[in-house]
This record gives C-alpha cells, structure tokens and sequence, in this order.
C-alpha cells in the first residue's frame, strides 16, 4: 500500500501558522500532499482541534474515506503456481507478471507492478520457507566439487592408513546428491566421478560447475575469462554439457554444492566414522547406502525429500545419456611415426599409414584403445596393449604400401649385413623376422642388435649371438646380447688378440704412429 500523508501534523503545523510550503518543506511529503490535505479539512471542517484525539490513521481515514480501503488493494495470484511454475525452463518472473497483469486487466481489476509482484514472491518465499526458484531451474545446473574432510582407510596387512576423498555432485533445484569415495584427486577420477554421477541421476545437465581445481581449470586469471582443460571440456561435450567454472573465491556461485559438502561431511562421514574399512569396496557400499538415506530423508523447511523432487519435477528435465558412456583418455602429443610405420606407446608399437613416416602424431589413449591423429583427423585405431606387454606391435595391412616402395631399410638389407657380421648373426636377425607378422615390425629390433659392431668388433658380435643363441633363447636382442658384450662373456670364451673392441673390419680408422708422440 501507498504511504499515507502525515495527516495530523500537517493539521498541527497549520495549527502553528505554517504556509504550505513551509509544511512541505519539513515533511516527506510533496507540496500538493498538503494542499490536498489543506482542501479536504476545509471541505469537512476539520480542524487540530478535531483530530488531536486521533491516531494518523483515523486522522487520514476522517480526510480522506475514499483512500481507505478494507483488505489489499491488488488481488494476490496463486503464488503456489507461481513458484511452481519457475521450476520449468524458459519460465521467469516478468512472464508470470505479463501473464497476471493481462488476468487482471480482462477482468477489469487493479494489478500491482513488477517491482512489487517480485516482492511478493520473496516474502511467500520467506512465508512459506522454500527455496526461491529465481535462481535455480529444474534439470539446468549440476553443481561438482570435493569434500574437504576425508574418510580413511587401513590396510589389514601394514596397517597403513590411506585417506579416502569424496566427490560430491549435486543438483540445485531439487538438492538431488550424489557421492562418490576416490582414493585419489586425480583428473581421470575426477571425470570418472562426473560419468558415475550422471549414470546415477540418469541424464545430464546443460551446465556442469565446478570449483577451480587444478584437474578441472586450466587457468583461472583474476580478469578474463576461466579456461577449463581440454580433457573436462571434451567430456563434458560427450553428455551435451558445458562447464561453467566458478569465480575465485566466490562459494556463491555454487552454493549448492558448498551446502552439500558439508551435508556429506555431516551425515556420512560422521555417521562412519567408528567403523573402520579395510576394504575399498567395503567403503563404496557403506557410501552408497547412507546416500541413499540422505536423498531420501524429509526436507528440514521444505515439503518431501530430495529423491521426491527430482524424480517427480527434474528427472523429466534431464538431458538422456549418450548411448555409449564416455571412456576417460589421455593426450599424447609430439610422437613421430617411424620408418617401420609404427609409433611407440610404453614400449608397443601401433601402425599408421605410411603416408605418415616421419610426420608427427598425437595419440589419443583410452583404457582399451589407442588412436593416432594426424592434423586433427584421426587415421587410426588399435586395442590397447595390457600394461605387462613389451615390444609387442598392432599393425594394419592397409597402412602397409602396396608393392615395393623405397625404404631406408629393408628386410633385404638388413639380412645382408647380418651376413657380414656371420652365421650365427644372421641366424639371430632371421629368427627376430619370423616373430613378427609383418617385416617391418622386426626391423627395429634387428638394426638395435647389428649396431652393436660399431661400438665391438665383428668377431665379438657374431660371437656373442652364438652364446646367446646356445643358451637356448628363441629369439635373443639386444637386451640379450649387449650384457655378454659388456661383460667380456665372448672375450673369456676365446678371444683372439686384437678382439678387444674396436671399429668393424670395414670401418676406416686413423691411428697415429709412434713418430707423432715425440719427446717433449
């Protein structure tokens, strides 16, 4: 309601000798407020006299009976449909305002104005003690971050006590949780916890917000813009969402998840922390149970429970999953494809397309795959080794050349330099071939094994693949032939004088004679 003119002092003031516009001047009021209320005494004869007696609001009900009204002068909309309308996307406040607004003009009734309609609201907010939906839409915003506190857990055998993290993901209309318990903050846990807690809502929100952590932000300068790293943004592309980081140091951008934190701290750790956990999926279930109960217990101010909101107003919203889960991988930049059209990844060797050789590539590796890009279009794709496998090579025929095509080494070449070196070399070079399915695959470990003559001699290599190839090895290498060089293994075996290392019979060398080391 309008505030009332000050009645009785404007009438006490008059009383006094005042002009209007003196009384205007000491007053809130305007000058007109006072004349008006001037003409209306007059009008009724009213004087201080009359109204000495009175309050301020019989005083401006004597002046001014067609102002006073009984009950507020503008209908109230059903302010239950209008908060539950804000839930739904696209619906705000000023619609809701047009919508009573043109209610009330068809109906030839006074309306209140924006400004006081959003009023209102927050005082049914407060009235009713729910959580005002101006800020927050169904199915919009997930809200991530770690819990500060730890849990723990010991290791039945040291006694060793390893912390326990907790991601927590909330969503902010419906206070829906999700937590996860991890035993380390690394960036793929970290994007594996955002795909297990989409799994558990059952869809994905437009907007993910996190905190700026180092395995979220990439940088986060105090002016300009938060850059998220290439692995969180490519995840959160997979489920159709974009992260918005939070501003430094500012909690109220996810208020959700700050709230949630401690929720999780509360009503979980809390509620574990006599029980002691030697087993990690121990721990998980005894998680998820009390999350369970947590999403499912009554609101302490609000109607129903967490799971009720969501399942009955978000869950609706939701974006569906990808119908294949995102796989959490890893960039490696910067490798060049060699000769033999492989590229090297802990110690395996996948193919590329010949095309390729010397360029350099980018592998993108996932927990089953490797896959090679070149410029930023993906050329191939191979099984991922098992972490325990060495020198083993996953290679396509189409990357192959088709016929002979000119190569710095080649089968050929390489079995004639065995030769040079001797029988049991050749051997040694013949049996690495025919533990490859390709060819090209053998030729590093071939050319590894032949130039161990530069640094020995012929006879020294030849003998030494001789021992190796005695000891009853299928395939000796490198690794089997450099240790009985080093060692003096084939020296101890019969050596020849002279075969102490050195230069290959075909290599030149300059020595200097005895006439160069004169006397001084």
């Amino acid at each position: 309601m309008a505030r009332r003119i000050p009645v009785r002092e404007i009438l006490r003031l008059r009383a006094s000798g005042l002009s209007a516009t003196v009384i205007a001047r000491t007053q809130p009021v305007s000058k007109t407020s006072v004349v008006d209320t001037f003409h209306a005494a007059d009008e009724r004869g009213v004087a201080w006299e009359d109204v000495e007696g009175m309050s301020d609001a019989e005083a401006y009900a004597l002046l001014f009976p067609e102002r006073v009204h009984e009950g507020p002068v503008y209908r109230d909309p059903d302010w239950d449909r209008v908060h539950r309308e804000l839930a739904r996307v696209g619906v705000t406040l000023k619609r809701l305002h047009e919508e009573y607004r043109d209610d009330a003009r068809s109906k030839g009734e006074p309306f209140m104005s924006y400004g006081r309609f959003c009023k209102r609201y927050r005082e049914f907010t407060v009235r009713k003690q729910v959580v005002s939906r101006v800020g927050h839409k169904a199915g919009r915003i997930m809200e991530v971050d770690w819990a500060g506190p730890t849990m723990r857990l010991v290791d039945p055998a040291t006694g060793e006590v390893s912390k326990v993290y907790l991601f927590v993901a909330c969503l902010p209309f419906s206070r829906m949780s999700y937590v996860e318990p991890t035993l380390d903050m690394k960036q793929d846990t970290w994007l594996r916890c955002h795909v297990h807690a989409f799994a558990y809502l059952g869809g994905s929100t437009p907007c993910i917000v996190p905190d700026n952590l180092k395995t979220g932000v990439k940088s986060h300068p105090r002016e300009g813009e938060v850059v998220p790293n290439g692995a969180y943004r490519e995840m959160a592309a997979h489920y159709g969402s974009a992260v918005m980081p939070a501003r430094v140091a500012t909690p109220r951008d996810k208020p959700s998840a700050e709230s949630e934190v401690w929720q999780a701290a509360l009503e979980i750790i809390a509620a574990l922390r006599d029980t002691v956990f030697t087993d990690f999926n121990e721990l998980k279930r005894a998680v998820a149970e009390r999350l369970e109960e947590h999403n499912a217990r009554p609101f302490a101010k609000r109607e129903g429970t967490r799971r009720q909101v969501f399942e009955e107003q978000e869950e609706p919203l939701l974006h569906p999953l990808p119908a294949v889960p995102y796989e959490v991988c890893e960039w490696v930049y910067g490798r060049k494809v060699q000769r033999n059209r492989h590229v090297a990844y802990r110690r395996n060797y996948y193919s590329v397309s010949h095309l390729a050789v010397g360029r350099t590539v980018d592998l993108r590796v996932t927990d089953s795959t490797v896959e090679v890009f070149l410029g930023g279009e993906r050329r191939a794709t191979h099984p991922l080794f098992p972490a325990y496998a060495r020198n083993r090579y996953s290679t396509h025929a189409g990357d192959l050349p088709v016929g002979r095509s000119y190569s710095d080494w080649d089968a050929g070449r390489i079995r004639r330099w065995a030769d040079r070196v001797g029988p049991s070399c050749r051997e040694v070079v013949d049996r690495i071939f025919q533990r490859v399915d390709y060819e090209e695959q053998g030729f590093n470990a071939a050319l590894a094994a032949l130039r161990l003559e530069h640094r020995y001699t012929r006879p020294r290599l030849e003998r030494a693949c001789q021992m190796a190839l005695a000891s009853g090895r299928p395939s000796p290498r490198y690794k089997h032939l450099k240790p009985i060089l080093e060692t003096g293994q084939d020296l101890a075996a019969g050596a020849r004088p002279g075969d102490d290392g050195g230069p290959g019979d075909d290599e030149a060398g300059y020595v200097r004679g005895a006439d160069f080391y004169g006397e001084v």
